[in-house]
């Protein structure tokens, strides 16, 4: 995993740049345990295997289902592993996520995350949305606060605008963003720009369009052809040549695809190529 490098979020942390995201690993509707319990645990261990070292989670993934079956897999934790996790939604039953940003939620959010992480601190802890309800500084600056006791390494946001950015920036010190960006799904184009000049690392999640972009005879599977490649891993491809700062976490609960998932970082484009992508999926 190495012909696309890594990226260093918030200074200190190097991550290769396919990470992996948890979202998948759990119940039907984001909602309870896995199909395959032990394979979900597979998939997590031969992750780390393969080079991965950027694990995105959140507890609302089962609800805490995603977390838990993380530390199973991977506790004790190998020391160049980051995981990443996120609070600030609640679950109220399958599919269904209503923000909750109040302070005392995150904190509790926070404290029990560390517990089912089996960790002292969160090296990534993210926004997972912000609560229209509660101020923005209200919420952040919880994190910042938890910051300061050591329980955050870091701060990121999720699903947010450039103006949520920017309002952000005195409150806390955001060193990464989390933001639906694919091939097909482009509406996050200035955030990545925005994030890209600031030097912020750039999470895109559904990074294949929930497999739409990776279907057999869809929109990308001549061009996947051309290059010996899979249209996931072409997909992939093209978020890595994006920009250097995005780190795509592609979510699976089998163990083939991850292994495909994983070898796209070695799939080279041209300018031209990445062009041709951009201009052939809209």
């Amino acid at each position: 995993m190495t012909n696309n490098g890594t990226f260093t979020i918030g200074g200190d942390l190097t991550v290769n740049r396919i990470g992996y995201g948890t979202m998948q690993i759990v119940g039907p509707g984001y909602w309870g345990e896995p199909r395959d319990r032990s394979e979900a645990i597979a998939v997590l261990r031969r992750a780390v295997e393969l080079g991965v070292n950027f694990i995105d989670t959140a507890d609302a993934y089962g609800p805490f289902v995603a977390e838990d079956l993380i530390r199973e897999a991977l506790h004790p934790y190998r020391d160049d592993l980051v995981i990443a996790t996120k609070g600030g939604v609640l679950r109220t039953g399958p599919d269904e996520w209503p923000p909750l940003g109040r302070p005392e939620y995150l904190r509790q959010a926070l404290e029990m995350s560390l517990r089912r992480l089996g960790v002292d601190h969160v090296d990534l802890y993210q926004l997972h949305r912000i609560d229209p309800v509660v101020p923005l500084e209200d919420s952040l600056g919880e994190l910042a606060r938890m910051q300061k006791e050591g329980k955050i390494r870091h701060i990121g946001l999720s699903e947010v605008s450039v103006a949520e950015i920017e309002a952000a920036r005195p409150v806390a010190d955001v060193v990464s963003v989390q933001n639906m960006y694919n091939l097909s799904a482009r509406g996050a184009e200035d955030v990545l720009e925005h994030t890209r000049t600031a030097g912020m690392a750039f999470i895109p999640w559904f990074p294949m369009a929930t497999g739409e972009l990776a279907r057999p005879g869809g929109v990308l599977a001549a061009a996947a052809d051309r290059h010996g490649v899979t249209p996931a891993q072409l997909a992939l491809s093209w978020l890595l040549h994006r920009a250097p700062n995005v780190i795509p976490i592609p979510g699976t609960s089998r163990i083939a695809h991850l292994e495909e998932n994983v070898a796209a970082a070695t799939v080279s484009l041209s300018p031209a190529e990445v062009a041709e992508l951009t201009a052939l999926v809209r």
